[in-house]
C-alpha cells in the first residue's frame, strides 16, 4: 500500500459531501420540518450542491474567466428568485 492510496482524492471528498447534504434534505422533509426558514435552507443546500457539481464534476474548478462563473451566476440568479418568491409578502 502506498501513501497515495491512504488519502481520498478532492471528487471522492465532494461526492461524500453530495450525498451528506442530500441526506439532509431528506432529513428535514421527514422530520416535516417547516416554515420559511427551512424551505429557505434546503434551498441553500440545493444551490451549494449546484455549484460543487459544477465545480468539481463539470470541470469548472480549474477554469479562468467566465466560464467559471457561470453556473455560479445561474444558481445565485435562480436562488435569489426563488427567494424572492417566498419572502415576497402579499
Amino acid at each position: 500500500m502506498n501513501s497515495t492510496s491512504a488519502f481520498l482524492r478532492p471528487c471522492t471528498w465532494v461526492y461524500l459531501v453530495l450525498i451528506a447534504l442530500t441526506f439532509t434534505t431528506y432529513a428535514v422533509g421527514e422530520l416535516g420540518l417547516g416554515g420559511l426558514s427551512f424551505a429557505l435552507l434546503v434551498l441553500g443546500i440545493a444551490l451549494v450542491k449546484g455549484h460543487l457539481v459544477g465545480d468539481f464534476f463539470m470541470g469548472l474548478h480549474g477554469l479562468r474567466g467566465p466560464w467559471r462563473w457561470v453556473i455560479l451566476i445561474w444558481l445565485t440568479l435562480l436562488g435569489g428568485l426563488i427567494t424572492l418568491a417566498f419572502t415576497r409578502t402579499a
